[in-house]
């Protein structure tokens, strides 16, 4: 269970990171801001259209009589809302990723670099990396889909569909949104998606303590866009952790500014 707090004070990390490196916080915000209006145009589209979806997959309840066919329909249309918030969720982080893949590579690099040691690089050039990003979240995005096919499915059962599938959907959440996070370290370290996601169940209290609360802070409005950059940040933390040979200390966080200084400028090379 304490890996469940090591995983959040990650987040807390990344966080602190960015604020005391205030130039790569402004820079994150325009990637997360222009796939935040997407998904919001996206979401109240679906919040119109999901009555009449509902309505005509449900051709059967047209001769209910009422309240049955409203209550029937309506808690439909509630779970149809449901899974695209949950899709939502779990795409938003990916497709934040590819449309902002420069600046939160660049971003991961420089936690490596003020955090010493090797500062690995893939290498490759933006296309091919751009190529890998999008391949491998469509991979995930696979996965997840099975995921909330089957959770939706489990939601129609009394007590159970209410309590236990919930918490579970934030888990499936929670651990995809921490893959897709520190997918920008593992990328340039080399790591295939199959090696990412076999590395990450090797430590699961670890990642759903630092994917879950994340999962549940994007579901506040704008919080996702300011969250980002350092949960790019607390992100490559983590997987110093998890990549550093058994027996050596995992990453430390910066150490607080000195009084009277400011932040540490971005572009130099160590603290």
């Amino acid at each position: 269970m304490r890996d469940l707090g090591v995983g959040f004070g990650y987040l807390v990390k990344g966080q602190r990171w960015v604020g005391r490196h205030g130039r790569w916080l402004g820079f994150g915000l325009l990637p997360g801001l222009i796939t935040l209006l997407l998904y919001a145009g996206a979401l109240v589209g679906l919040g119109y259209g999901a009555d009449d979806f509902v309505g005509w997959s449900t051709p059967f309840a047209d001769g209910w009589t009422s309240p049955w066919q409203g209550l029937f329909r309506g808690f439909l249309t509630g779970l149809v809302f449901a899974f695209g918030l949950f899709l939502a969720v779990i795409t938003f982080t990916a497709v934040t990723l590819l449309v902002g893949q420069p600046f939160y590579e660049s971003l991961s690099e420089q936690v490596d670099r003020t955090e010493g040691g090797d500062v690995p690089e893939s290498g490759l050039p933006l296309w091919r990396e751009l190529w890998i990003s999008a391949r491998d979240s469509l991979r995930v995005l696979l996965r997840v889909a099975l995921y909330g096919v089957l959770l939706f499915a489990l939601g129609f059962i009394p007590v159970v569909g209410q309590t236990a599938v919930p918490a579970i959907g934030f888990c499936v959440s929670g651990f995809f949104l921490a893959h897709e996070l520190t997918a920008v370290a593992l990328q340039r370290r080399g790591v295939a998606l199959k090696d990412r996601l076999a590395l990450l169940r090797t430590r699961r209290l670890l990642v759903l303590g630092f994917g879950v609360p994340l999962t549940l802070a994007f579901l506040v409005p704008l919080v996702a866009v300011f969250l980002m950059p350092g949960a790019v940040a607390g992100a490559t933390l983590l997987v110093r952790d998890l990549t550093a040979p058994q027996g050596e200390p995992g990453p430390t966080p910066d150490p607080e500014p000195v009084a009277g200084g400011g932040p540490l400028s971005f572009d130099k090379p160590g603290r």
